[in-house]
């Protein structure tokens, strides 16, 4: 069959390497890709807000299954358009990706369905926030409503902070029309556990737990990012936090969207604070995670197109998701400056020793193969996962890996995965 891949990330290259392994599968297309997509795949410079494009490439193509990895052409509803032209298509409808598109769609919705999550406000004006933050406890969490690439979110320690934030936020739309709404919320403390699932708009089937680190220097200080690296499984996902999720918060969040006429095909990612009064939802969001899918997938057993074939069939639940018994560490190598600004076009060496070596993988995000070879072509540029038996194996065996490739402006974290040796 013919698969089509919609991204150009690090995720999107996760899943490229999951598709390539099924023998279902003989060709794979990409657009727009990157360079280490390219060397799996073939890429199409089509961009993936392009939608009439992408849909007569994939009808012109005779595209089998397209897989969208990204948050934007979801929320934008590429997923209608394909499935208007009658082509089988991985992932929410625009209806069922609001539940990433609109924070504040996805605090309504948990409140109305009982799943916990931090006490929270919805605002539409600055003036109107600002009042509220007047009595507001602090630390406080200030979150812009639509999609921000996973930097929409800050964390206010006093008031002056949060004015500040409502500016930035509402006023001056840092973020874009992202920040026509924002939503105010409890500061909660304890582990972040990221959870990644399966769904067919009824049956949720959970994978691995991960964990990822999105500020931007060592120690979890700096700006937020879109994430610097990833560790899997977490320690502190206990039998006791799964059983509780399942129960209070998976299987309702996907019964709530079919009540609401939303039934939610594709990936759930369920953001959650371990708390000291038990798990809550953090954040939802409609799509693999990048980078924890770097970590997950590469430890998945099934074959890919099987499972997200039964997805969009409603076919899920004759599935069982099957886990390697090991671990897996990512390590995002970034250009320096990152996320603020940073240079791109400088020439990447070392890339050849991961086709060698077994358990170890080298995900591409901002990369672009030109006449002199690939080379930087964002802010994130590399993943660099290995895998181990236990967490801190695999967490040595990627740090060793950074070392085999350079690029001029690397710049990594040193503590990814530190919170494995204090499990």
């Amino acid at each position: 069959m013919k698969v089509l891949i919609v991204g150009s990330g690090g995720r999107e290259h996760a899943i490229a390497s999951s598709v390539a392994k099924s023998p279902r599968v003989d060709k794979i297309y990409c657009a727009p890709g990157n360079a280490g997509i390219g060397q799996m795949a073939e890429c199409v410079p089509i961009g993936a807000m392009e939608f009439d494009k992408l849909t007569a490439f994939a009808r012109e193509k005779q595209i089998d299954l397209t897989i969208v990895g990204m948050d934007d052409p979801l929320v934008g509803g590429l997923v209608d358009a394909m499935e208007a032209e009658g082509l089988r298509v991985f992932g929410p409808r625009k209806n069922a990706a609001i539940l990433e598109g609109s924070k504040a769609f996805s605090k309504d919705l948990m409140k109305k369905y009982h799943i916990p999550t931090a006490a929270y406000e919805n605002f539409d004006s600055a003036e109107e926030a600002l009042q509220y933050l007047e009595t507001a406890k602090f630390p406080i969490v200030l979150k812009a409503d639509g999609l921000a690439l996973g930097k929409g979110v800050l964390i206010c320690n006093t008031l002056e902070e949060a004015r500040e934030g409502v500016r930035s936020i509402m006023t001056d739309k840092k973020f874009g029309s992202a920040g026509n709404r924002m939503v105010v919320e409890e500061f909660l403390t304890g582990r972040e556990v990221s959870v990644l699932s399966f769904v067919d708009g009824k049956t949720i089937r959970i994978m691995t737990s991960a964990q990822d680190h999105k500020r931007a220097l060592d120690g979890d200080r700096g700006l937020n990012t879109g994430g610097m690296g990833t560790f899997s499984p977490s320690p502190f996902y206990t039998p006791e936090v799964d059983a509780f999720c399942r129960k209070y918060i998976y299987q309702p969040t996907v019964d709530a969207m079919a009540s609401e006429g939303r039934p939610f095909k594709g990936v759930i990612f369920f953001g959650l604070m371990l708390t000291d009064e038990g798990p809550r939802v953090l954040e939802y969001n409609a799509r693999f995670g990048d980078p924890e899918a770097q970590v997950v997938l590469p430890r998945m057993k099934n074959d890919i197109i099987d499972v997200c074939e039964a997805c969009v069939d409603g076919t899920l639940d004759q599935i069982e998701l099957e886990f390697e018994e090991n671990a897996a560490v990512c390590v995002v190598l970034a250009s320096k400056g990152y996320p603020v600004s940073y240079e791109k076009g400088f020439p990447i060496e070392g890339l050849e020793r991961f086709d060698r070596e077994e358990g170890y993988y080298c995900f591409h995000a901002g990369t672009k193969q030109t006449e002199k070879g690939i080379v930087t072509n964002g802010g994130r540029v590399l993943g660099v996962t290995a895998k181990g038996k236990t967490l801190k194996e695999a967490r040595a065996n990627a740090y060793e890996a950074t070392q085999w490739v350079n690029f001029e402006n690397k710049f990594m974290r040193h503590d990814i995965g530190k919170a494995i040796d204090e499990a």
